[in-house]
This record gives C-alpha cells, structure tokens and sequence, in this order.
C-alpha cells in the first residue's frame, strides 16, 4: 500500500460518484494489495425485448422445457448464448 486512502462522508450519492469517479486508486494501493472477490447474489441486469418467433417454434421450445423442467423463457436464453457463444 502507497498511502492511506481517506473516503470523506458523503452529502448524496452524487458526490460520492464524483469523488471516486476523479479518484486514481494507483496512487493508494499496489496490485498486489488486491484480493479477487466474488458478488454470488448480484443478478446480471436484463431488459425485456420483444421478439417474433413463429407459434410452433415456441411450442418446441415450450415442450423442450418441460421436457427438462426449466422455465422456457430461461431455455430460450441458454440457445440464445449458446448460439452467441459458439460464433465468436
């Protein structure tokens, strides 16, 4: 570590996004005083989106779901990032 890192108390979190916005954290810690960390509870932000998708490719959706016992808006989205994933 460089030198202590004071965080002032905060009037909103306006203030707070300005201070660590402007901060430079090279200034107070070495990359070896980091520790990985995981956040296990954060859920990825989502967006609802509409989409056409023909009745009957739903139905198979829909089936394989319950054929596996998943919910099939989850299912579409594994085929969604399988498809993605598998193209890059």
């Amino acid at each position: 570590m460089k030198k202590k890192l004071k965080i002032p108390k905060f009037k909103n979190e306006d203030e707070e996004r300005k201070f660590w916005w402007n901060l430079d954290l090279s200034e107070y810690y070495e990359p070896e005083d980091l520790e990985p960390v995981s956040f296990p509870n954060l859920k990825p932000t989502t967006r609802a989106i509409s989409i056409r998708i023909p009745e009957w490719l739903i139905d198979r959706v829909k089936e394989k779901a319950n054929e596996i016992n998943v919910p099939y808006q989850s299912l579409i989205k594994q085929y969604i990032k399988r498809g993605v994933m598998s193209s890059l």
